[in-house]
């Protein structure tokens, strides 16, 4: 499910109400929907990159970089891609650009810090930007093999924030996942059911053909060992995004 766009509403909706809709509805929502084709993280970029360049760092770029914000670029994502883009759009239209940046992602000063912090709360290392299932997340997550032998085992850590899309384990016999929180707070969230809150110690077992997704609390850092049950044939359905309406409903 794409983010929900709404700068038209914003700006004109009691104004021009059929204009917002169509703004919004329409030209956002037929487009941005086509995930299959590009993710809402490119969407962003290529959007923030293109205004940015035509020197439109108005009302309506704040809305868009508030979407990229929750489409998963971090602040040290944006701050290197304007510095890049300035120098092909000129640096009075980055500034502008920072300016207005500086206030979407004011809230992540000190990220570095808490990130330090939280992996200093456990014995497992954070590890690396889990760069190979980016798309399938919103937001910074980090992988760290503990196991990859007998039973897979792996560190999964995700900055607040970050989940990952709705999926499915499949497997023809056996299989599964089994997930163990070892620092921070999370969520974990099975289809039709409510979200269940994992902080420091509490495991969750997961059958196959469940549909689910699990991801750190808005204010805190999560980790968690994600635990590959054996099984024949075993494979992982990613499905839609978690959207940010249903994310920012769970307390």
């Amino acid at each position: 499910m794409a983010v929900k766009q709404t700068a038209g509403r914003t700006a004109l909706g009691e104004f021009a109400p059929k204009f917002a809709e169509l703004n919004d509805d329409v030209l956002f929502g037929q487009v941005w929907s086509r995930e299959d084709k590009m993710s809402l993280r490119d969407r962003s970029l290529i959007t923030v990159v293109a205004l940015l360049s035509q020197g439109l760092t108005d009302t309506s770029f704040m809305h868009h970089l508030e979407a990229a914000k929750a489409n998963g670029i971090t602040k040290k994502e944006i701050a290197e891609m304007i510095t890049h883009a300035a120098f092909y759009a000129g640096w009075p239209k980055a500034w502008a650009a920072f300016r207005l940046a500086k206030e979407i992602w004011k809230d992540e000063t000190g990220e570095a810090d808490e990130k330090t912090a939280h992996e200093k709360s456990m014995i497992f290392s954070i590890g690396q930007p889990n760069d190979a299932f980016a798309k399938y997340f919103t937001g910074q997550s980090y992988l760290e093999p503990v196991s990859e032998e007998q039973v897979g085992i792996f560190n999964v850590t995700l900055e607040p924030g970050c989940r990952n899309n709705w999926h499915i384990h499949h497997a023809d016999n056996g299989g599964g996942q089994i997930l163990v929180c070892v620092a921070g707070r999370g969520f974990y969230q099975e289809w039709g059911k409510e979200p269940v809150c994992m902080t420091a110690g509490d495991t969750v077992n997961i059958p196959v053909g469940v549909k689910h997704w699990h991801g750190a609390a808005p204010d805190s850092w999560f980790s968690h060992l994600a635990v590959e049950v054996p099984g024949e044939n075993g494979h992982t359905e990613w499905c839609e995004p978690v959207s940010s309406e249903d994310y920012e409903k769970i307390k």
